[in-house]
Formats: C-alpha cells, sequence, structure tokens
C-alpha cells in the first residue's frame, strides 16, 4: 500500500513540486492532497509520480511538467517550445495596460507583441484591454501554435498571431500605436552560465541575442519606426544591466522621452521610448 503521504515524504526538500505534481497526476486540487495523506493510490500512479520528480531532480522545469504557468492572473499552457513566462515581466504588462487605460480611453489601440512566444504579453493585453486589436509574432511555428491555443483558452477576439521572422509578416503598410518585444537577449557567451533549468530545457532561440546580447534591440528599433506613428510607444523587457544600451540604440532610432522600469527586486526590467517623426 502506497499512500499520497508516502510518496510525499520521498521528497521532503522539493514539497511544493511533490505537491503540484500529485495534484496533476491524481487530478485534484492542492488542498485535496494536503488533507488525505492516508489516501492510497495506484501502483501506475505511483511509478509517475517518480518519473516526473526525478525529471525536476534533473532540473527540468515544472512548468512544463504541468503544461501551464500563470501570468498576470491568466493560465497559460506552456511547453518546451516557448520560454517560461516570468512574474518580473509583469511590470512591462502593466505599464502598457495603464498606459492604454491612460491615452485610448474611448478608442481601439492596435499593439504588436514581437517575439510572442506563449503569447503571454499579448495576451495580457488583450483580456485585460478590450479596445486593444493586438497582433502577436513570432518566427516559431510551435510557438504561434500554442499562443492560439491559449488565445481560444481565453476566448479572446481582438488577438492575432502570426508565423514570421520578425516584421516580415507585416506588408509596411501598417501602423501600430504600441510596440512591445520581450526579445532574445542574453548574450551568446553567457547562455552556459544560466541556471541548468533554463541553459538546458528552454528553446535556446529565445535567449541568445548574439554576441552582446543586443542584436534583436538594434533590429527590432531601426524597423519599427517603419510602423510606428509620431510618439508611438515601444517598449522592451531587458536585464538589468541593459538599460544604458537600449537608451543609445533608441536614441540613435530617434526614440525620445526614454525611461525604464524597475521590477520587484528593483533591477531595470523594461526599456521604453516613443518614435518622433
Amino acid at each position: 500500500m502506497v499512500t499520497i503521504g508516502d510518496l510525499r515524504r520521498n521528497y521532503r526538500d522539493l514539497p511544493r513540486e511533490s505537491l503540484l505534481i500529485l495534484s496533476k497526476i491524481l487530478k485534484v486540487d492542492r488542498s485535496h492532497v494536503y488533507a488525505y495523506e492516508e489516501e492510497e493510490i495506484t501502483r501506475e500512479q505511483a511509478e509517475e509520480f517518480h518519473r516526473l520528480m526525478e525529471k525536476v531532480q534533473r532540473g527540468y522545469p515544472i512548468q512544463y511538467i504541468l503544461g501551464e504557468k500563470e501570468f498576470m492572473g491568466l493560465r497559460l499552457f506552456v511547453n518546451e517550445k516557448v520560454l517560461i513566462p516570468r512574474f518580473d515581466t509583469e511590470v512591462l504588462v502593466e505599464y502598457i495596460v495603464d498606459y492604454i487605460k491612460i491615452n485610448f480611453k474611448n478608442q481601439n489601440v492596435r499593439v504588436l507583441d514581437m517575439c510572442t512566444g506563449s503569447g503571454a504579453i499579448g495576451l495580457s493585453i488583450a483580456y485585460y484591454c478590450k479596445n486593444a486589436l493586438v497582433l502577436g509574432l513570432d518566427i516559431s511555428a510551435e510557438a504561434i501554435e500554442l499562443a492560439n491555443i491559449n488565445k481560444n483558452s481565453l476566448n479572446l477576439s481582438n488577438i492575432s498571431f502570426q508565423e514570421g521572422d520578425l516584421f516580415a509578416p507585416l506588408d509596411g503598410r501598417e501602423k501600430f500605436d504600441i510596440i512591445v518585444s520581450n526579445p532574445p537577449y542574453i548574450p551568446r557567451a553567457d547562455i552556459e552560465g544560466l541556471a541548468r533549468g533554463v541553459r538546458d530545457f528552454e528553446p535556446r532561440m529565445a535567449l541568445d541575442g548574439g554576441l552582446d546580447g543586443l542584436d534583436f534591440y538594434r533590429t527590432i528599433t531601426r524597423d519599427s519606426r517603419k510602423y510606428l506613428g509620431d510618439r508611438g510607444l515601444l517598449i522592451y523587457e531587458i536585464a538589468y544591466n541593459q538599460g544604458g544600451d537600449l537608451r543609445k540604440i533608441m536614441a540613435q532610432e530617434n526614440f525620445r522621452d526614454f525611461s525604464t522600469l524597475r521590477d520587484s527586486q528593483g533591477h531595470e526590467r523594461a526599456a521604453l521610448g516613443f518614435y518622433r517623426l
């Protein structure tokens, strides 16, 4: 006889992970796992539990095992083809939502989410700003497929996704009020020093920002000028030490009123500027 409590005691150093995985396998909520430790489980369920916990011990992200991650209060599906949405990215979305509510009260606002991945940023904007018309672009067909699954799960009609390399899917005539991007921004040589769960399991193409980590910022900033009107907002997620570089890149392309946003740890997490024709 094997009980819920027996299994959890085997992984005392991973209490959160064991709780979440048991909840998934048994198809019960977490409170059930806490309340019914003496409940017996089948041999097949126990074997599946141990298999998944061994993956966790190897550094495999728990979010991929669960197949989901909460972001901005929304339940999003995730898999190995996309980066796992991070809590720190919410500061970026919160700024955009507030910006839209203040500046576009009674009118539609067009938003482009570049390098959309799971769609977390664009979906959150579309969910909380019903007057936003959002387009998400990504070079990965698998990411676009997942983003559409999330769109359908949230029952959103004001967002769409297209596959393509940066601005390539656009015909040059579209105009956006806001362009937002969380692009690959890790310097190539730094990738091997990342946490094992990120380095070994999250998609490398979503991490690698070139030799200095700034390749995508340069390209997107330059090309975004064609798609932004006067005073159009360009806003990025950045690494904690990239604010100075982004100020220079954006100034060279005629973006003004540059500023940065800080995350809950006090680190610079977003950079933004407004295009001037």
